[in-house]
């Protein structure tokens, strides 16, 4: 895809997210002066968002992580066949490894929701 397309992408999904929040984040007097936009977020409301964005990247790099170690076991098993027994199961080694850091991230994103 072209940069600049992505760029849009991704900042209109930013603009999704965070238009709820603002909408939802008036109180009876949001007309008073003085009041800025970031007093207009609340703390839960950017919680959830961060939450959302970590646990996000966690299934990401856990999805390029495992899709990087099973083509780098097909490669292996296509030049060396007789080696398929033990690749195997170093491949399902990393595979428990990398989906247990993506657990393990996935944790870390609740906890800060509910007690950060």
């Amino acid at each position: 895809m072209n940069k600049y397309f992505q760029i849009f992408v991704f900042g209109f999904a930013l603009l999704v997210l965070f238009l709820p929040a603002v909408a939802f984040a008036q109180s009876g007097d949001a007309g008073v002066a003085g009041q800025t936009v970031v007093s207009a977020f609340s703390k839960t409301s950017l919680g959830y968002l961060g939450v959302g964005i970590g646990a996000g990247l966690a299934a990401i790099g856990a999805g390029i992580g495992i899709g990087l170690i099973g083509s780098r076991t097909i490669e292996a098993v296509a030049r060396q066949p007789e080696k398929l027994g033990d690749l195997r199961a170093l491949m399902f080694i990393s595979a428990a490894f990398v989906e247990g850091v993506a657990l393990f991230a996935l944790v870390i994103c609740i906890l800060c929701l509910f007690i950060g």
